[in-house]
């Protein structure tokens, strides 16, 4: 392993990087650095978020720049505002003893005036969003002219969201002559795509395999029921009391019913979604990042450029659309050197998706089984007994409260005193334990019952329909699975379209051959408008209000000149069960002599079983 020195760090660097607590270069560093270091070295790595990334470009970049010279020399490209704003804390904190080097962070959702007077006053490295960017080159307030290093960090995310006419605008305006480097999680056909046209022979630098999850991750699923998902999201949080996670869920409005429940339920819980303010969001990030929170309940979209480290746990509470997004969830625990676990919720329906990331990210998932009551309230006992082990004392502080203590304490034994310092945290999970449902585990012949339902259900699923819920308008959309067709191009298709203009969107219900998806009533005509003037695959696109009666769009979806057929609705069918109970128990005897633990029989109470007349 070489070191910084070697690899051809300046001096002031090195002293700035060694206050950070850098000691060696991670293996995108070494890989990285030299290259960029030297002239007309275009770079395409591929590497997880979390993985160094930022120092690997960082600091070729600052070595660079010209301080003499007070005009933009170096850019970097970032999807959001709060990536943006780590990136450039970052390259400040390399570049700490380096006099004269100005960065300045660009990004919407704050004073455009104000970064335009920073401009003026000279910079050499901006980090930007596209969308603030392009703003600013077309009041002529940036000039890219002199700019000869381009990084684009996390690519994927950004054409992902949308970006892709920003970026083709943005690079166009910057010299042929420069370095460009491009750091992405995964090789898209899209990512390649850019890398053709905008980058000359790049060397491609890959940490560890294409596509793959981080190496410390490790991969688990749950099999359950789609209605008992809550209980078991719910028995996962319990059984890890020092969880510090992400749970991910598809919607916005999934993702602020689930953080309602937690919070309810006592959990130290928060949500992050499209719906709230730019200063909702930053002071729900900062309680997160400051470990205020225990659980951050996001969207996708959301939780991009949130970078927290030391992540125990990521659930999807059931898995994306598609992979690439699976690839990030998890991508953002087991970070440097550490482990984490990717925790995916998941009905029988969702096992093929389940296999196809497996082959991709080429790791298996473990089988998991839901812990039960037992198992539960023995870890939080035990997390009770390692608190009050922990637990510092002021001696001098607590000194004089002590006699009136013991006088008040003096008729309890030590094993009841024991006793009733643990119960104060446990007797809650005992509580509801003790007549908790059980969760029972999908079988190869539920799954085909379900299935047939499903289809027997199809069949007059037009006289049915759905409605949209209230406030929102049920769209119809001229493409589905079969064209490759997923939520996040629903939603990358809405960003690229509606010109900064930010819709809500509800429930995407995805189809073989076309879609539905809700948008706000207020911004139903807007989106309606803007996606009939566009195209996808060489197609036009078409989106109508959906028929309430029928379900399909009101002139049935035919205006592609292609027929359609009603697809499985994956949301829309769940086979209902009479839930299983099992028994009570003494729970006395949980602490009469020793802790031993007492068997599952206590865990579960038996159904109340209907008399046959």
């Amino acid at each position: 392993m070489k070191s910084f020195e070697e690899l051809g760090v300046l001096d002031e660097i090195l002293l700035a990087i060694s206050e950070l607590g850098f000691e060696y270069p991670m293996p995108v560093q070494e890989a990285v650095i030299p290259y960029l270091l030297g002239n007309g070295n275009d770079v395409v790595a591929l590497a997880q978020t979390g993985t160094g990334k930022t120092a690997a470009f960082g600091i070729p970049l600052i070595q660079r720049v010209d301080v003499k010279k007070r005009f933009p020399q170096a850019l970097v490209l970032a999807p959001t505002r709060e990536l943006c704003l780590q990136i450039a804390d970052d390259i400040k904190s390399y570049s700490k003893y380096i006099d004269g080097l100005k960065v300045l962070a660009v990004y919407g959702g704050s004073s455009i005036e104000s970064q335009m007077k920073s401009l003026k006053s000279g910079v050499q490295i901006i980090v930007a969003t596209p969308g603030r960017l392009l703003d600013l080159m077309n009041r002529k307030t940036v000039k890219m002219e002199n700019i000869h290093n381009v990084v684009l960090d996390e690519a994927d995310e950004m054409l992902n969201m949308g970006f892709e006419e920003s970026l083709n605008a943005i690079l166009a305006e910057v010299p042929m002559e420069r370095n460009m480097m491009m750091f992405s999680a995964t090789m898209s056909a899209e990512i390649s795509e850019i890398a053709k046209n905008y980058l000359n022979n790049a060397k491609e630098i890959v940490i560890g395999t294409k596509n793959e999850g981080t190496k410390n991750v490790k991969h688990i699923y749950y099999m359950v029921h789609a209605k008992d998902k809550y209980l078991a999201l719910k028995r996962i949080a319990d059984y890890y009391p020092k969880i510090y996670g992400i749970i991910f869920c598809r919607t916005r409005r999934e993702t602020q019913e689930i953080a309602d429940n937690l919070i309810k339920d006592g959990y130290n819980a928060d949500s992050l979604h499209g719906d709230l303010s730019q200063a909702q969001r930053d002071a729900v990030m900062q309680k997160f990042r400051l470990r205020h929170l225990q659980l951050l309940v996001a969207t996708d979209v959301a939780a991009r450029g949130l970078d927290v480290d030391d992540l125990t746990h990521v659930i999807n509470y059931g898995l994306p659309d598609d992979i690439e997004s699976y690839t990030h969830r998890s991508g953002r625990t087991g970070r440097a050197g550490k482990t984490g676990t990717s925790i995916a919720i998941i009905n029988m329906r969702e096992r093929g998706k389940l296999r196809e990331i497996e082959k991709v990210i080429a790791k298996e998932f473990i089988t998991g089984t839901l812990p039960t009551g037992r198992q539960i309230c023995e870890k939080q006992l035990i997390k009770v007994i390692d608190d009050v082990e922990r637990v510092l004392v002021n001696e001098e502080e607590i000194e004089g409260f002590l006699p009136s203590i013991y006088r008040k304490l003096e008729w309890l034994s030590k094993e009841d005193l024991i006793k009733r310092v643990v119960s104060i945290e446990f007797n809650r999970f005992l509580e509801y334990y003790r007549d908790a449902d059980t969760i029972d585990v999908p079988t190869e012949k539920a799954a085909q019952k379900e299935c047939k339902k499903v289809k027997n259900s199809e069949s007059d699923s037009s006289k049915r329909g759905r409605k949209a819920a209230p406030g929102f308008t049920r769209l119809f959309l001229n493409f589905g699975k079969v064209d490759g067709f997923y939520a996040n191009h629903v939603i990358e298709l809405i960003n690229r379209n509606m010109k900064g203009q930010k819709p809500c969107v509800g429930k995407i219900d995805l189809l073989r051959e076309f879609s539905f998806f809700e948008v706000a009533e207020e911004d139903a005509d807007s989106v309606i408008k803007a996606l009939n003037k566009s195209f996808a695959n060489g197609r036009r696109v078409v989106v109508e209000v959906a028929g309430e009666n029928t379900g399909k769009s009101d002139n049935s979806g035919k205006k592609d000149g292609r027929k359609k057929k009603r697809g499985n609705d994956d949301d829309m069918f769940e086979p209902k069960k009479h839930k299983k109970r099992g028994k009570k128990d003494d729970w006395q005897q949980f602490f009469n002599g020793d802790f031993s633990i007492p068997d599952d029989s206590m865990w579960v109470k038996k159904s109340k079983k209907k008399k046959r007349r």
